[in-house]
């Protein structure tokens, strides 16, 4: 799966650029954590952060960086950023995604999400495998 590969590279890219005082964040020092029911969804939303946005300091725009997986049939609830800017890349699975206006639009690996300042989003996990994703939430 060169998709799945690259896509893969992309994430490991973006986690080496996200802080200036740490270069890499191997896996195995990803911060994991379960969030039951994630605003209001269904399940459980399984993350992998490289940091927090506790962690990042005012002057970086990335505040969070993480893997994040949804299970067959769970869901992130729809919900606004009031703050700060989202973005899904799509790594493996597929899904349906809920955008600013409230459509369901379908989303698979390779496909990239975004809502900006003040919009409001939710993803659920349509399909027979996990929903891998990569998630950055970035503020000025």
């Amino acid at each position: 799966m060169k998709t799945t590969r690259l896509l893969a590279a992309l994430g490991a890219a973006a986690l080496s650029c996200a802080m200036a005082q740490a270069d890499v964040f191997p896996q195995e020092s990803l911060i994991k954590a379960d969030r039951p029911e994630a605003a209001g969804g269904h399940g459980t939303l399984h993350a992998a952060y490289a940091f927090t946005r506790d962690k990042a300091r005012t002057d970086e725009a990335i505040k969070e960086i993480s893997w994040l997986t949804l299970q067959p049939g769970d869901s992130i609830g729809y919900h606004q950023h009031v703050s700060n800017e989202d973005t899904y890349i799509i790594v493996s699975g597929q899904g349906s995604f809920k955008d600013k206006d409230g459509q369901e639009r379908p989303v698979k690996a390779g496909d990239v999400t975004i809502v900006r300042k003040g919009e409001s989003h939710g993803l659920a996990n349509t399909g027979t495998t996990p929903l891998v994703f990569i998630d950055v939430i970035a503020e000025q």
